[in-house]
C-alpha cells in the first residue's frame, strides 16, 4: 500500500511540474527530477504555498544566515500571504527547536537541524516581510551553531534546487 501511496503521490507531482512549464526552462529541467518533484509536491503541501510559483533562496552568512521565500509574481497576493504566514511558523518552530516541517518536506533528517535544535537559545531567527513574501533571518554567536545553520541550508539550496543568494530581474539595480 505505501508503495502505491509514493507512486501516486509522484505521479501527481510530475503531472503538476508539466503543468507549470510556464517558468520556462527551469521547470522542465526539474520535472523529470522525480526526487525534486517529491520535494516540491510535500513543500506545498507543508508550506501552503505552490512551490512552482515562488523562489527560495538559502544563504550563508558569517553568523548564521538567511531563507528567502517570494512569489514569482507581485499580484499573486494570496501566496504571499500564504509565505509570509509560514515564514512566521517557521521563525516560532525553529526558535523551540522544532524541526518537523523540514522532515516533512524532505522525509529524511536535514543536516544540522539536531545541533540548531540542541543549540536554540543560542540561535535568533527573525522573520521578516519582503514586497513578494518573506525572509527567515538565522543568526548566533556559537560557532557550532553557525556550521550546523551553514549545513542545513546547503542541505536546503540542494533539495530545492535553488539559490544561495537572490538574483535581481533584468534592469533592476
Amino acid at each position: 500500500m505505501t508503495r502505491n501511496y509514493a507512486a501516486t503521490i509522484s505521479t501527481v507531482a510530475l503531472m503538476i511540474a508539466f503543468a507549470r512549464c510556464e517558468r520556462g526552462g527551469e521547470a522542465v529541467r526539474h520535472q523529470s527530477d522525480s526526487a525534486f518533484a517529491a520535494v516540491q509536491a510535500r513543500g506545498q503541501t507543508v508550506m501552503g504555498v505552490d512551490q512552482y510559483a515562488s523562489a527560495h533562496v538559502f544563504g550563508d552568512l558569517g553568523d548564521g544566515g538567511r531563507i528567502v521565500l517570494d512569489a514569482d509574481n507581485l499580484s499573486d497576493t494570496a501566496g504571499i500571504v500564504a509565505i509570509r504566514h509560514h515564514m512566521r511558523d517557521i521563525a516560532t518552530a525553529f526558535r523551540a527547536g522544532d524541526f518537523a516541517r523540514p522532515f516533512q518536506v524532505h522525509a529524511r533528517v536535514v543536516p544540522g537541524t539536531s545541533v540548531m535544535a540542541a543549540r536554540a537559545s543560542t540561535i535568533t531567527y527573525e522573520a521578516t516581510d519582503r514586497p513578494r513574501g518573506a525572509e527567515v533571518r538565522i543568526s548566533t554567536t556559537d560557532l557550532a551553531a553557525v556550521a550546523a545553520i551553514h549545513a542545513f541550508l546547503a542541505f536546503q539550496r540542494t533539495e530545492h534546487h535553488a539559490a544561495d543568494h537572490e538574483v535581481m530581474p533584468h534592469g533592476a539595480h
